[in-house]
């Protein structure tokens, strides 16, 4: 069963490669969507696939790469939508 999320991601996320990580992390999963930093600092998420999928990569989102540092994450269910192979906006 597909599910969808937008996930935003706070603490120490940018500028250390966590787009990039994410991206990589997403596609190894087989999962849909976006990442994209914000101007407050923050990562926003947009991810879609399959339920399992998706869990180990809500998990992974809470601690990302090397040299980040996630102080909290938002998580919002959204109705499953037609998305693209997972990329990074800039």
């Amino acid at each position: 069963m597909n599910r969808h999320y937008d996930i935003r991601v706070f603490g120490r996320v940018q500028g250390v490669g966590f787009r990039y990580a994410t991206r990589s992390r997403a596609r190894e999963l087989n999962l849909k969507g976006w990442v994209e930093n914000h101007k407050d600092g923050s990562v926003m998420i947009e991810v879609q696939g399959d339920e399992r999928m998706c869990a180990e990569f809500i998990q992974w989102c809470r601690h990302g790469p090397g040299y980040s540092w996630v102080e909290r994450i938002e998580i919002r269910e959204k109705e499953p939508e037609t998305m693209e192979k997972f990329n990074i906006r800039h």
